[in-house]
Parts: structure tokens; C-alpha cells; sequence
């Protein structure tokens, strides 16, 4: 890259969407956190955010987001607040501007996961302060960060790969990594029934980046045509928070599932191709989901058989893992006043 970041480029940016960065941008905040990950390793501190209080609201549940913007605040420094879905009142007996408000006179940043896009982009509108969108229902920008982080770890590269998601073509992960895969020029496959297509809009933004990218999409329900080539298969939960109808889903996407047998299709050598998985995952059960899964439907696995999650595919603890350190780069990248010299 030739392109001049300097101070204005992130300070004071929130991130609310992929879409709203160029890829020179993205492979920063990639690269930041793969430096920060080697410093974190490494046992070097790096307290870019010294003495900052960050806001973390959830209206949705989380493990590793919630997780990854708390040890990330604390190793850059800063003191991360929780605030869960009991704890705010946003749109109920406050509006998200009102909560906004108050909020960013008194936090330097607020980590929003929730529901509505809408409400992540007024919180950034109305705070005054650098809001990071940690999941709405229809973009995972922190996702991203950490996915195609572990992807470049893994493959010393981003473009000209081809990633292949299976499942769910409509869900935000589906959407997120369509657009940014676009932005960055990797050819990305959607492999799903026809019902759960990304939309014309979503297709049409990413496909607008493609022209730019010279990335290669396809939206496919045909397995052979679209694991063909692949060197990352990614896949999420067929049935995600919020939603109850687990007897449609199921009985759609159980052709979609990830398997030895989905991922032979793909033609690529072994040492050129990886799973991944942005959790939970129901590919046993051991949890009560899974029990229950099986009660039901008669099934052990869903999205991904645990032989494929426990193979040597499998880097969905690395992403997980990375979810922490490419956070910790946006959060520098956007709050900590860093002189950003030309990459």
C-alpha cells in the first residue's frame, strides 16, 4: 500500500460498517492487529488508550465479543463498563438519542451489540464520541477484522484467495463477509439455498466493490460449483438469536452443512485450505442446545460435522482469539490520537 494515513484518516471514526472503509483502510486495521497480537505475545505493553473509559452495551448476549472488548480495553490501558440489556433503555423508557447524549459526555467510546443498525448509527450521530458496532442484525464489522485478520496469519495474503460461506446466505456474518471479501479483493462464494440468498441490495453493494477489486462473487445453491477452488469454507449457526423456526431451518440447510465430503469438493491441497467458524458452533451435544437438537430432529450436528471442527482444517480458536486483537487495533486506531505513518 502507498497510501498516506495519517491522524484524521481514524481519529474520532466510529465503526459502524465494512462497507464504509476502503481496502487500504481494512488492511491497516489488519495489520495493526496482527503487530498487536505479536506485541501481546510478546509480553510488550501497549497502552494507547491510557486512562479512557469505554462504554459496552449489549442488548444481545455474547462470549467472545464481550470478552475481546474487555481484555482489549484493559491491554490498551483503558476501563471497559459493561452495560447489559437490564442496564440500558434504549428506545424503551429513553431514546437512543437521549442515551447517546449522556453517554459520550461521559465515555471517550461505546461498543454497541444489538439489533437494529439504526440504532449503532445514531449513537454515533448523537455521542460525539467513536461508537464500534459489535453485532446488529445486519453487520458485524469487529467480525470482519478478526476473519480476515486469520485469514492473512494463515495465508500471508488476502487477495486472489477465494472464500466460500455455506448456510445462511442472508445473516449478517453472510452479508459482511460478501462486501468486505469485495472491498479486498477476495472472490467470495455464497452457497445457500435459494430462499436465504443475500439480497439484491447487499449483492449490489458488494458487487460495486468487486469492479474496484477485480474480486470474483458467486451466489450459488449448487455445492459442487460453488466449493470448487475454495481455500477458506466458513460457515455459521443455521438458526440465530431471536429467531424460533428451528424445524424450517433445519430441514433447509441440513444439505448445506459443512462435511469432509463439502470440503473434498473444493479440489484445493490440504496445506491451502482452512475452516473457519465465528461461534458458537452446534457440531455436537455437549451443550443443551445440542441436546436438545438431537432430541428433536434426531441429528448430532448442524452447520458443521465435529469431525471437520475438530480436523486440521479447523482455526475458528485462532479467529476467535484474533477477535480480541483486532479490536484492541480499531479501538487505538479510532480513540488513541496515534500518528498513523504512511504502510
Amino acid at each position: 500500500m502507498t497510501k498516506d494515513f495519517r491522524q484524521n484518516v481514524f481519529q474520532g471514526r466510529s465503526v459502524l460498517a465494512e462497507k464504509d472503509f476502503t481496502a487500504a483502510e481494512l488492511e491497516y486495521l489488519i495489520d495493526f492487529g496482527l503487530h498487536l497480537k505479536a506485541l501481546k505475545k510478546a509480553g510488550v505493553p501497549h497502552h494507547y488508550l491510557e486512562g479512557k473509559n469505554i462504554a459496552l452495551l449489549f442488548e444481545k448476549s455474547s462470549t467472545r465479543t464481550r470478552s475481546a472488548f474487555t481484555t482489549a480495553a484493559i491491554d490498551l490501558g483503558a476501563h471497559p463498563e459493561y452495560l447489559g440489556a437490564g442496564d440500558i433503555q434504549l428506545g424503551k423508557k429513553e431514546s437512543t438519542s437521549d442515551t447517546a447524549k449522556v453517554l459520550g459526555s461521559m465515555f471517550d467510546g461505546i461498543e454497541f451489540r444489538g439489533f437494529k443498525q439504526s440504532d449503532a448509527e445514531i449513537l454515533a450521530r448523537d455521542s460525539g464520541v467513536p461508537v464500534w458496532n459489535g453485532l446488529t442484525d445486519e453487520w458485524h464489522p469487529t467480525q470482519m477484522l478478526a476473519d480476515f485478520m486469520t485469514v492473512k496469519e494463515n495465508f500471508g495474503k488476502l487477495q486472489g484467495l477465494t472464500l466460500t460461506f455455506m448456510g445462511d446466505g442472508r445473516n449478517n456474518v453472510a452479508n459482511s463477509l460478501l462486501v468486505t471479501g469485495a472491498i479486498l479483493g477476495v472472490n467470495i462464494h455464497i452457497v445457500s439455498p435459494k430462499e436465504l440468498f443475500p439480497t439484491d441490495e447487499i449483492q449490489g453493494i458488494a458487487n460495486g466493490f468487486a469492479k474496484k477489486s477485480g474480486a470474483k462473487l458467486l451466489i450459488t445453491d449448487d455445492l459442487d460449483e460453488g466449493m470448487k477452488g475454495s481455500n477458506i469454507v466458513y460457515t455459521d449457526v443455521w438458526v440465530s438469536m431471536g429467531e424460533s423456526n428451528w424445524e424450517e431451518r433445519v430441514k433447509l440447510l441440513t444439505p448445506y452443512q459443512v462435511n469432509m465430503e463439502a470440503l473434498k469438493k473444493t479440489g484445493t491441497p490440504d496445506d491451502q485450505l482452512i475452516f473457519m467458524h465465528c461461534l458458537p458452533a452446534f457440531h455436537n451435544t455437549e451443550t443443551e442446545y445440542g441436546k436438545d437438537i438431537e432430541k428433536k430432529y434426531g441429528i448430532t450436528e448442524m452447520e458443521v460435522t465435529d469431525e471437520v471442527f475438530t480436523s486440521k482444517y479447523a482455526r475458528q480458536f485462532e479467529e476467535a482469539e484474533n477477535r480480541m486483537h483486532s479490536i484492541k487495533a480499531m479501538m487505538a486506531a479510532t480513540l488513541g490520537n496515534l500518528f498513523i505513518p504512511r504502510v
